[in-house]
């Protein structure tokens, strides 16, 4: 009887080894720092604990020279901004995200995290093969990227602190949220027109966040 409990013992614990051979690392993520990041438009600012803040309303920012497989904002939202400025649009939205493959203005893929006045996750393509600043292509060359698998997201209260994680292989994009699936598939043709760094994007919201990327 005791040597029948032994073998078992030794099974599971040679399948425990087994097991935790098989886990894949988790992927090492590297965090920008604000001396690091080449600012489009607003200001960020850099904390004492190496966050950054975001005061302004429009802000945009791209990580020049790094080559990525993945992105992530860790962010702590603040409430929204003092002055709010309408998109190109006219629209009034509270949002922040993450920009990929980001040529200049007008050529970016687009992971965004809405506020108001619908919470949720927008994952769009803005292609203007032609254009290179905001000035020459304005709200023009949107696309929205359907998914194929997605789940709803938190609605972001201020004093709260989440995840936005976005990777990709391919033409495949997966998006997490606070650590789990919130939003895949499959990248349209027009995003692979150009290339660039990754980037964030905040608008008419107040931010401590960090930017972090996984290198090729």
């Amino acid at each position: 009887m005791r040597r029948a409990v032994l073998v078992l013992a030794l099974g599971l614990l040679a399948r425990a080894g087994q097991a935790s051979g098989r886990e894949r690392p988790r992927p090492r993520l590297t965090r920008a720092s604000a001396r690091q990041l080449h600012v489009t438009q607003g200001t960020v600012n850099a904390g004492p604990d190496g966050r950054l803040t975001v005061e302004e309303s429009k802000v945009r920012a791209v990580l020049p020279g790094l080559d990525a497989t993945a992105a992530e904002l860790r962010f702590k939202y603040l409430g929204p901004t003092r002055v709010q400025k309408t998109l190109a649009s006219g629209e009034l939205r509270q949002q922040l995200g993450l920009k990929l493959r980001a040529r200049d203005g007008c050529n970016v893929v687009y992971v965004m995290w809405r506020i108001r006045p619908q919470a949720g996750l927008v994952v769009s393509v803005k292609s203007n093969p032609t254009a290179h600043t905001s000035a020459d292509c304005g709200n023009r060359g949107y696309t929205r990227v359907r998914a194929d698998q997605e789940a709803p997201v938190p609605e972001l209260v201020p004093g709260t602190s989440h995840t936005l994680h976005a990777a990709w292989e391919g033409q495949a994009l997966h998006v997490h949220v606070d650590g789990a699936l919130a939003w895949k598939g499959t990248l349209p043709p027009e995003a692979f027109g150009f290339e660039g760094p990754v980037g964030l994007r905040t608008d008419n919201g107040r931010f401590e966040l960090e930017l972090l990327l996984q290198q090729r």
